[in-house]
């Protein structure tokens, strides 16, 4: 049996909760700007969050922005209702602001200026692909096994995509990047020092 798990009448609110989970967490952080600001002085302190933003985990930010997304999909799969729902919107808004703006800084750190704009762009046509192929995929299991089976999938491979960062993945950072190399020459853990240098 197929199961419209929000219905009409609440398709767009749970669409509204999401997005407003996203700028949420944008404007947490103005609201803490702003306090610093009024509390200390306008510079240098309400800078101190960006620039913590700014030399943080990329890796970890990653990880964490997937198992975000993929705990919210399992709780909208899980329960019903206005108020869990709510914080599944919550976790998917944040880990989706965790994770979008990330791998486009992750691509940037990587990439030389020379072809940055081109590697930017084969990254947005595989990840916005993704949003194509991954609408089909959810159809067919949601016609063949239930809504139901296909939220489930979606929250199995976001977890798994968590999965392949945190053990692939080196951190790009390059404060980091290159003290992870020398420390973890393994495969798939950090590039050669020679690739350090080729990329910058």
């Amino acid at each position: 049996m197929k199961i419209d798990l929000v219905g009409p009448a609440r398709r767009g609110l749970a669409m509204g909760l999401n997005e407003f989970a996203g700028y949420g967490a944008v404007s947490l952080a103005a609201l803490a700007s702003g306090y610093l600001a009024a509390t200390y002085a306008l510079r240098p302190q309400p800078f101190y969050l960006g620039v913590i933003f700014a030399v943080a985990g990329r890796k970890g930010m990653i990880v964490a922005g997937m198992w975000g997304q993929a705990a919210g999909i399992v709780l909208v799969l899980v329960t019903y209702g206005f108020a869990p729902w709510a914080l599944a919107m919550v976790l998917l808004g944040l880990g989706t602001a965790l994770v979008y703006p990330t791998l486009l800084a992750a691509i940037s750190d990587v990439a030389h200026p020379d072809w940055r704009a081109s590697e930017v762009g084969v990254y947005r046509l595989w990840r916005d692909g993704g949003y194509a192929v991954g609408a089909l995929l959810a159809g067919v299991l949601a016609d063949l096994l239930g809504v139901p089976w296909a939220i489930g999938a979606i929250a199995a491979l976001t977890f798994a995509s968590g999965v392949v960062v945190l053990g692939r993945m080196y951190e790009t950072l390059p404060t980091k990047r290159a003290s992870v190399a020398f420390a973890s020459p393994q495969a798939g853990a950090a590039p050669r020092p020679e690739a350090l240098k080729a990329r910058t």
